[in-house]
């Protein structure tokens, strides 16, 4: 059975999380046709929300984004983790090993949320995922978290239907589930260009927690020969076991 929701709190959040999802600010209007609540219901939650500067509007007061007391609880999340600092430590040696942008993420729900990055001082600088979240099934992060469970488990999980965000992305819901199995098989996920377009990505999940939620991934340029690939996956595994490791003699859960 289904805990009730408080109704007020649930539309609370929902709003807050459909602005965030959104790349710019949105109208009173769109976040309705978002959200689905009733227009002054809707107005009087943002009045609040925009008082307590959990959410801002732009300067003609008329569209909504997300507002600087939002970032002070991601922030807490981050700083109140106990896995986070030996992971960035892990990630920062990874880096200086293969010299290619790493990430470390945690799987919520059919999506990855990224906790961790550091970026490549070779390649051309993106725009940083920590915070952001994207739908598992789509990057090597979430496939390796996926084939943590079991089929059934990862049917349950994810969306009747799979979006794809690149021609690349497993949109068939049997061929992804034969992908995991690979992935349990070899120990790794690998993904080209199913996430972004010109980007490959090798993953591997940080076993300390059973089923494991957490994931490390290492993402390159898609034309990467086989040889530099290989070794770049040897590197992660390597040193997403390690991290595994102390976080389980640490006593880490």
């Amino acid at each position: 059975m289904e805990p009730s929701l408080v109704k007020s709190a649930e539309r609370t959040v929902r709003i807050l999380e459909a602005l965030a999802a959104s790349p710019q600010k949105l109208s009173l209007s769109e976040l309705q046709q978002r959200v689905g609540y009733p227009r002054s219901s809707l107005h009087a939650l943002l009045r609040t929300l925009a008082e307590l500067k959990w959410i801002e509007s732009d300067e003609t007061r008329l569209a909504y984004g997300i507002g600087p007391h939002a970032l002070l609880t991601g922030t807490a999340y981050l700083d109140k983790d106990p896995a986070l600092p030996l992971a960035y430590e892990t990630l920062e040696d990874l880096r200086a090993e293969v010299g290619h942008t790493v990430h470390y993420a945690r799987r919520d729900d059919a999506h990855v949320l990224y906790l961790a990055s550091r970026e490549s001082r070779e390649e051309l600088r993106v725009i940083s995922r920590v915070g952001r979240r994207l739908p598992a099934h789509v990057t090597a992060l979430g496939q390796a978290l996926l084939a943590e469970l079991t089929d059934y488990e990862v049917t349950a999980t994810l969306p009747e239907r799979l979006e794809g965000i690149t021609p690349h992305s497993y949109t068939d819901r049997a061929a992804l589930i034969s992908e995991l199995d690979r992935v349990r098989m070899r120990g790794w996920a690998y993904e080209r260009e199913q996430g972004t377009t010109g980007v490959a990505c090798v993953a591997c999940a940080v076993d300390y927690r059973i089923p494991a939620t957490d994931a490390i991934s290492c993402s390159m340029p898609a034309g990467l020969p086989d040889d530099q690939v290989e070794k770049i996956t040897d590197a992660l595994v390597r040193h997403t076991r390690k991290l595994a490791a102390t976080l389980r003699r640490e006593g880490i859960r």
